[in-house]
């Protein structure tokens, strides 16, 4: 019986080589990621644009902390200064007579008063001498109580709109020629829970 196989006994034939065949790459649209994720020359406004909105925005805060700034709560004027040398003490009393008008919407409540000079060489204050020593010193020189009203003391209550005509008394430590020699006169009212005196000057 002939053989069947031609090759060699034991030895199978070579199969066929199969092809090998790798996917194609794609060709759709490529995504560019730096594109995707933006760059600050894309994403963000020019710069004077950015400028601008800044300054803007500093003019705002500007006008309102001008505008929301702490004021006086009255106004007035220094109507009357009498002034008189102590004796030997090297200063001087006066008597500072004027007139104080509520300017707010709420209940002015004095805290404390004092005097102030402004003077070549600087501006020395004092505080008010307490209204019961008024009739005191007006004893003791006559010539001080001309023209002097009741007496604004710490405590006193001054309703919105109101308009009070009164009087303190401080002792400068100035000689009375140095004293007529200043610049300006001021009677410094602070009221509670203010952060701006009330400055009444002459």
């Amino acid at each position: 019986m002939p053989n069947e196989t031609s090759g060699p006994p034991g030895k199978s034939s070579p199969l066929p080589a199969q092809a090998t065949t790798e996917p194609a790459a794609p060709t759709g649209p490529t995504i560019n990621i730096g594109e995707e994720y933006g760059t600050a020359k894309k994403n963000l406004p020019p710069v004077k644009i950015v400028l601008i909105a800044v300054a803007a925005v500093l003019v705002v805060v500007l006008v309102a902390s001008f505008l929301k700034r702490a004021k006086p709560q009255a106004a007035g004027s220094l109507d009357n200064v009498n002034a008189v040398e102590i004796p030997g003490q090297g200063s001087t009393m006066v008597a500072l007579t004027f007139t104080l008008t509520n300017t707010s919407n709420k209940i002015l409540y004095v805290h404390s008063l004092q005097g102030k000079i402004k003077t070549a060489s600087g501006e020395p204050t004092a505080d008010a001498v307490s209204a019961i020593d008024f009739d005191r010193y007006f004893q003791a020189f006559p010539s001080l109580k001309n023209g002097v009203q009741p007496a604004l003391t710490p405590e006193t209550k001054i309703q919105p709109g109101e308009t009070v005509t009164r009087t303190i008394v401080v002792a400068f430590p100035v000689t009375l020629d140095a004293f007529n020699q200043r610049q300006s006169t001021s009677v410094v009212v602070w009221p509670y829970d203010q952060q701006v005196p009330v400055v009444l000057t002459k």
